[in-house]
């Protein structure tokens, strides 16, 4: 009856799992985080719990609930296995999970008998009948699985993690959790040239607890090398590489730390061994990509590069980049990396074409955008040699007021085209309007209504700059 359906949703509301920690479809590609799952639970034996919970829930959303129930009794299997002696308390989520898919699945009966199981288990486990404020393991699987959905979620895993600490401030998981969540935030903060919280002193203190849990060591590795204590952050390298040779996980960020440190032919060599382990990682052809690229910037750079040789490692580059172009519609930086490298190769029809696509989406975040609009613009002011429409999409950068690194890079490469052409005196009314609109979105007020002045000076009965000059001077 739709009654007993409605206060079952209501307790189903009440669970903590997968399907109440609003963990949204449109910000991930399903299949990838699919194949990732299953990497991971091919490579991590020991956190294969929270990997089958959060495959069931993968699976749900690709409208499988049945390899979804599949998923929740190999997670029971190995609560089974490793927690014989505390199968209700590993269990909750799972239960959850197992309720909800069979809400689903209009089995309300069995969801019932599921949700039921969860509350009295709560009632045994904790004084209190509400289970996650009691239990950090749950904080803890929570805050894996919000790191897995990406970057608008790592804010929220850091605080889960937080939380499960205050319990239990030595557990090595919750740690490696906190850790890796901070990494990430700052990772991303640090690319937007903003100023870093010291995840530092987490990664020290979670390789302490984890010692055998080679990726963390090779963040710290990253974060020493960041920090420019690069002999320091290879030592954790080298013993990250010599502890779990076979771990792509392992070797990707190895791979990283040598192609930043300058040294392309390891970092390419180190790739290949770990895409011979999970050859459909569109992470690894990126940074074989990545790496192709900084070879052939490196011969740019010299007197006569051999040119059979660089042409080479173009082609390679743009085989890479555009598998994972191909496959990965939301990895934007892949397609903006392709595009610059069509570029770079001298064909000029593909890059334009790349380009068109991007601008034409409209699932871009406010800093994606800002790229795309930045790298067109070099590309139509090297590649296509035109000044004035290289400012022009500078400019649609910056009008996205998103504080960043690469909106910082449009202005400066829009002003200094403008300056230099006002230096020379040949500026007319349109270089001094642009200019007074770069000062404007900027935030430059007085600068702003001064370029304006000129430009009417110049041109006496622009509507625009007139138009513009009177709010500015209303504005302030």
């Amino acid at each position: 009856s739709t009654i007993s359906k409605n206060s079952l949703k209501t307790s189903l509301l009440q669970l903590e799992c997968h399907f109440t920690w609003t963990l949204l479809k449109q910000d991930i590609d399903l299949d990838d985080l699919e194949e990732s799952t299953l990497n991971q639970i091919k490579f991590f034996i020991e956190s294969n719990l929270k990997n089958y919970n959060l495959l069931s829930y993968i699976y749900h959303l690709k409208n499988s609930n049945e390899e979804a129930l599949r998923s929740l009794q190999k997670a029971e299997e190995v609560v089974q296995k490793h927690h014989p002696d505390e199968i209700a308390r590993r269990s909750l989520v799972t239960w959850g999970n197992y309720a909800w898919i069979y809400y689903h699945m209009k089995r309300y009966e069995e969801a019932q008998t599921y949700a039921s199981k969860v509350e009295n288990s709560c009632r045994e486990l904790s004084s209190t009948a509400h289970c996650k404020t009691q239990l950090p393991e749950i904080y803890a699987e929570e805050g894996w699985a919000l790191l897995s959905f990406g970057l608008k979620y790592y804010e929220r895993a850091k605080n889960c993690f937080e939380n499960a600490l205050k319990d239990e401030p030595d557990n090595p998981d919750f740690n490696a959790g906190y850790a890796t969540a901070l990494y990430r935030l700052e990772d991303f903060a640090f690319r937007n040239g903003e100023e870093i919280t010291p995840s530092i002193g987490a990664l020290k203190r979670a390789v302490e607890l984890n010692p055998s849990d080679t990726c963390l060591m090779a963040l710290l590795a990253l974060k020493l090398q960041d920090l420019k204590l690069v002999d320091e952050g290879e030592r954790y390298i080298e013993e990250a590489m010599q502890k779990t040779p076979d771990l792509p996980y392992c070797l990707r960020y190895a791979a990283k730390f040598y192609r930043r440190k300058g040294d392309p032919c390891k970092a390419v060599n180190i790739l290949k061994q770990a895409l011979e382990l999970t050859p459909n990682s569109g992470f690894l052809h990126h940074q074989l990509g990545i790496c192709y690229r900084g070879h052939v910037l490196k011969w740019k750079k010299t007197k006569n590069p051999p040119q059979d040789q660089v042409e080479r490692l173009i082609q390679l580059a743009i085989f890479h980049f555009k598998i994972v172009a191909d496959q990965k519609a939301k990895f934007i930086a892949a397609h903006t990396d392709l595009a610059g490298m069509y570029a770079l190769g001298q064909r000029y029809e593909e890059a334009e074409e790349m380009f068109q696509e991007l601008l034409h989406r409209n699932d871009l975040s406010c800093t994606e955008k800002q790229d795309v609009y930045f790298r067109y613009g070099n590309f139509q002011l090297f590649d296509m040699k035109s000044k004035s429409k290289a400012i022009k999409y500078y400019i649609e950068g910056l009008k996205i007021e998103k504080d960043s690194f690469v909106r910082n890079k449009c202005s400066e490469a829009v002003q200094s085209l403008l300056s230099e052409k006002i230096e020379r005196g040949l500026g007319d009314a349109t270089d001094f309007g642009t200019l007074g609109l770069v000062h404007n979105l900027n935030g430059k007020k007085q600068e702003a209504i001064e370029c304006y002045e000129k430009a009417i000076a110049l041109d006496c009965n622009n509507k625009e700059y007139l138009n513009a000059l009177c709010d500015l001077q209303l504005s302030i």
